[in-house]
């Protein structure tokens, strides 16, 4: 019987997740049972999961949203491959965009019931670097420049949730804080034209933001990542293609660039905001101007 952490954050879906996760014992139970935690802070998730690790867990479960799912997978990168434990998702957050694109069943229940007896197929995995040379691992999406101001307007509304929180969120950004970066760019070591960029998103997944199809084709185990650029255009034209990235058609559209990468570095002419997965991992105030990230093919071993 394999031996498994349940790591469960209690903050999740702004903080409505508890009952959720106490209505999921039974199944537990019924299964056999395993071993819970509680996060008790930013980043526990990672030393827990780090840990299981070395502690010889099968499988380590995120209990939580794509915040829960970031923070246990850069722990579980901490851990040698072949000691790696897989990875259970149990989708009870905001947006569950990672889960989503796993395939993982967005049934609480159902997706518990998955961890017990479910197959785990290999997913790819990124790392992101920054001229202040810090490192991280990411999963889903990575969003530079208006994507991460989005992020860091999402903090700052209370009461909403899920894709109408980010929705308002990225509302109030088009009004209070629109501008682009000049950047210069290389993808897989071959440079592309320096550009006023709006916004550069890498994509794993499909999907961020509960619902925003930001690079609709990204598939987590083909081995290569997706992007989306959009150049600086008025504010009347970011509310036009606003709807067409909700539903993904945006591809289609000449304002925007999209292409695929399994390495690509960009430098811009001043700070860059920076959201990984939803995390806000460069506010202004890191001063983040160059950026490098990179491929790591079938890293992790995800339980559907």
């Amino acid at each position: 019987m394999s031996k498994i952490k349940l790591i469960f954050n209690p903050n999740s879906d702004r903080g409505r997740s508890g009952q959720k996760a106490s209505d999921l014992r039974a199944v537990v139970e019924e299964h056999g049972g395993a071993d819970w935690v509680g996060t008790e802070h930013p980043t526990h998730a990672t030393d827990l999961a780090a840990k299981a690790g070395l502690d010889g867990y099968d499988i380590v479960v995120a209990m939580g949203g794509d915040g829960t799912v970031h923070e246990v997978i850069n722990g579980l990168m901490r851990v040698a491959p072949n000691h790696r434990p897989k990875l259970g998702i149990v989708p009870i957050g905001t947006g569950n965009d990672f889960a989503y694109a796993g395939g993982v069943n967005m049934d609480p229940m159902q997706a518990m019931a998955r961890v017990f007896k479910g197959t785990a197929h290999p997913v790819d995995v990124g790392t992101i670097r920054d001229n202040n040379n810090r490192l991280e691992y990411w999963n889903n999406t990575v969003g530079i420049g208006f994507d991460g101001k989005i992020n860091i307007m999402s903090r700052k509304i209370t009461g909403l949730y899920g894709f109408i929180l980010y929705l308002t969120a990225t509302l109030r950004t088009v009004a209070q804080d629109y501008e682009s970066s000049h950047m210069k760019i290389w993808i897989d070591d071959q440079p592309m034209d320096e550009r006023d960029i709006l916004m550069f998103t890498f994509g794993n997944g499909p999907r961020e933001g509960g619902g925003f199809m930001t690079t609709p084709a990204s598939k987590i185990d083909d081995g290569i990542f997706d992007y989306v650029s959009i150049k600086h255009i008025s504010r009347i034209s970011i509310l036009q293609l606003i709807p067409k990235v909700m539903n993904g058609t945006h591809v289609t559209d000449k304002r925007v660039t999209i292409g695929t990468f399994k390495k690509i570095r960009l430098e811009a002419d001043r700070a860059l905001p920076i959201h990984t997965d939803g995390e806000l991992w460069s506010p202004y105030e890191v001063n983040t101007r160059t950026v490098e990230a990179e491929m790591m093919a079938g890293a992790v071993q995800l339980i559907t």
